[in-house]
């Protein structure tokens, strides 16, 4: 199956789609990682974006959609794959129906105050980028790694005004897909609140493997 994750910053579509990829032997693709990927192989796109990163511009939808529609064209990509991350608006959505049209959208449901109280609590480790949670996933030693003794921090993007920007971003930008899936009869809504692991299996009831 063709997958969009859909839902506010820390609603946990990434640790959801991480468990999910490895299921359903799909993969997990983010915008930032197919940038990242083409600009490190220097790729004709991957030199089209890093130029336009450099100059301090965005990336326009359809140089986006050019990078997606050639990823989503690699062999892993066969039996289905999860997007997350994208597309952030009606007009990538529309392109992205221009050459795949075929995609299921989940759209992960949760309160302001869930969202604000997980970022919040939230802790990243400098050297291996492990991620950990004051309340539900303290590490064993306050703010050392469990995975390899890296020092924990918290992210800018985690602090309270940042994370009600990216709300009021994701509102504006963002959340116009939900009613522009529902309209089309391709959206399912999922209870983020839960976790992870309650998640996983709720998925996997609303779509067989």
């Amino acid at each position: 199956m063709n997958f969009i994750f859909l839902g506010p910053p820390g609603a946990g579509k990434g640790s959801l789609a991480v468990k999910v990829a490895q299921d359903y032997k799909i993969p997990h693709i983010s915008t930032g990682d197919i940038f990242r990927k083409n600009i490190k192989e220097q790729t004709p796109l991957g030199v089209k974006v890093k130029a336009i990163i450099d100059s301090g511009s965005l990336v326009s939808d359809e140089l986006t959609c050019e990078l997606v529609k050639s990823r989503l064209a690699e062999p892993d990509c066969k039996n289905g794959f999860i997007l997350d991350g994208f597309p952030r608006t009606i007009p990538q959505a529309e392109m992205l129906a221009g050459f795949c049209p075929d995609v299921t959208c989940v759209n992960f449901t949760i309160a302001d105050d869930v969202v604000i109280r997980r970022l919040s609590t939230r802790r990243v480790c400098k050297k291996c980028g492990a991620n950990f949670n004051v309340l539900t996933k303290a590490p064993k030693v306050e703010g050392v790694c469990d995975e390899c003794g890296g020092e924990l921090y918290q992210r800018d993007d985690d602090k309270q005004e940042s994370i009600l920007h990216r709300m009021d971003v994701y509102r504006e930008q963002t959340e116009p897909l939900i009613g522009y899936y529902r309209e089309k009869g391709k959206l399912t809504d999922v209870d983020a609140s839960i976790e992870t692991d309650n998640l996983l299996e709720e998925f996997k009831k609303l779509f067989k493997a």
